[in-house]
């Protein structure tokens, strides 16, 4: 309920700077004004929890063979139609399943399973699922007590964090995989995103001499499977380091676009020649 005593604050965390009443939520569900200030209620909310192969996030050249502790929460400040993950991603607090874990204990799990016999190649945790950095808090303070434990962190987003953001979480971050979804803000108006913001944050991770960086685009039939569009997309990839690797990622029908086909084997090895026209690692996903 609005609350008079409080003017509508903005919210910093991306660009779509919601300007929200005393207990109103942002675009993300996440996010809430309270007390004046925007916070983080999904803190600590975790809705999935999972062991995953370094490969899932997926990250091809970095610890390859390895294993991560997966986590996610609710919510994200995108809306795109091909979500995988929208039962989390496109909920809120009341929609979701979750378990508050304090920020310690997803450590001391996390060291627990890296240190099982089972498991020795459990390396750190990955911050994925739904948007990690709409509650970017929670990554932030478990990325400080992960490194303390000598556990790696892993980051899995869309590229739609402000600055400030991303510049706090960086010195924290060891590996990272940023969607570019498309190469225009056209492509980004369907999915409520802002294309140069995705674009200075994967410029920014490629910047960081300690993170390690991977980018990945969904190839939709129909939206961004065109030669020229991933020839783009490469392209300018490859203006900030050829050698970063590339992975294209076949669609399968989902969420809003489940009477969409799957992408062809055929069109996906005729993008990744394109894609390879300009980049030393491109990989294939879901083929």
């Amino acid at each position: 309920m609005m609350d008079a005593n409080y003017k509508p604050v903005t919210c910093p965390v991306c660009p779509h700077a919601c300007v929200l009443f005393e207990g109103c939520h942002g675009i993300c569900k996440a996010r809430v004004a309270r007390g004046g200030s925007v916070v983080d209620e999904n803190y600590g909310r975790v809705t999935s929890l999972n062991l995953d192969p370094i490969e899932k996030k997926p990250l091809a050249f970095w610890n390859p063979g390895s294993w991560v502790l997966s986590v996610g929460s609710y919510g994200c400040n995108m809306h795109c139609p091909f979500c995988q993950n929208a039962s989390i991603a496109c909920a809120n607090a009341e929609e979701a399943h979750w378990n508050y874990v304090e920020p310690e204990a997803l450590v001391r799990f996390a060291g627990k399973v890296r240190d099982t016999h089972d498991f020795r190649h459990a390396i750190g945790i990955a911050y994925t699922y739904n948007e990690p950095l709409i509650g970017y808090e929670y990554v932030r303070d478990v990325s400080k007590l992960a490194h303390e434990a000598g556990l790696y962190n892993v980051l899995v987003r869309n590229g739609m964090a402000n600055f400030e953001i991303i510049d706090e979480l960086l010195p924290l971050i060891d590996a990272a995989n940023i969607d570019l979804k498309g190469f225009s803000q056209d492509f980004y108006n369907v999915v409520g995103g802002d294309f140069d913001c995705v674009k200075r944050t994967i410029e920014l991770f490629a910047a960081f001499p300690k993170t390690h960086l991977e980018v990945t685009t969904l190839v939709i039939p129909g939206l961004n499977d065109m030669p020229e569009e991933i020839d783009k997309m490469s392209q300018w990839i490859a203006s900030l380091d050829p050698s970063i690797p590339y992975h294209l990622t076949r669609f399968f029908p989902t969420h809003c676009m489940t009477d969409r086909q799957a992408t062809s084997i055929a069109c996906m090895h005729e993008l990744k020649a394109v894609a390879e026209r300009h980049l030393s690692r491109v990989v294939l996903g879901n083929v």
